[in-house]
């Protein structure tokens, strides 16, 4: 069976954000539709205690975002929540960078116990979470499928977002568009 992994399409990574994704909320649309045709969805949120170790403030590389119980935290109010079964939150540990939707989350298991033997990974950001989280998939042995329309890359660097496709190509992921 397949999933849909929806990662972090939360307020604070679109626009208006603390940490928004370059066009973030154009994934929306494609994540919802996608949602609409798989037969199971997770999708996971950024929860982080205030002190979390990547936030500048503690000397991280990023801005405080998706502080637990926040509205910035909250997922994008165009996401139909209908669609979704089940929210994993993840990047809970202080000390932990969590962008995987896979670490100390309880994912795979969750994915096992269904039947689950690929994913598609859709959301933000692509250079981050979604790389991530597609990676740790392929490691736990599912087939992954990346939907390019349905990601946008934060883009530290510029051409970090294809960068990232390129190394998830060489990791035996399909990224389609």
């Amino acid at each position: 069976m397949r999933a849909l992994i929806v990662v972090d399409v939360q307020n604070d990574f679109c626009p208006g954000g603390a940490l928004a994704v370059p066009d973030g909320d154009a994934v929306v649309e494609v994540v919802n539709r996608l949602a609409s045709e798989a037969p199971f969805v997770v999708a996971t949120r950024d929860w982080h205690p205030h002190d979390h170790g990547s936030f500048a403030a503690q000397g991280g590389p990023w801005p405080e975002h998706c502080v637990r119980d926040t509205p910035g935290a909250a997922l994008h109010g165009g996401i139909d929540e209908s669609q979704i079964d089940v929210v994993v939150d993840k990047g809970q540990v202080s000390d932990r960078e969590g962008y995987s939707g896979f670490e100390d989350t309880g994912l795979e298991r969750l994915l096992r116990e269904r039947g689950v033997d690929a994913v598609d990974v859709a959301g933000l950001a692509l250079d981050y979470c979604v790389k991530a989280t597609a990676l740790d998939a392929k490691r736990a042995g599912f087939d992954v499928t990346v939907h390019r329309s349905a990601t946008r890359a934060v883009e530290v660097t510029p051409g970090d977002g294809e960068r990232t496709v390129q190394e998830l190509r060489a990791a035996g992921i399909d990224v389609v568009d």
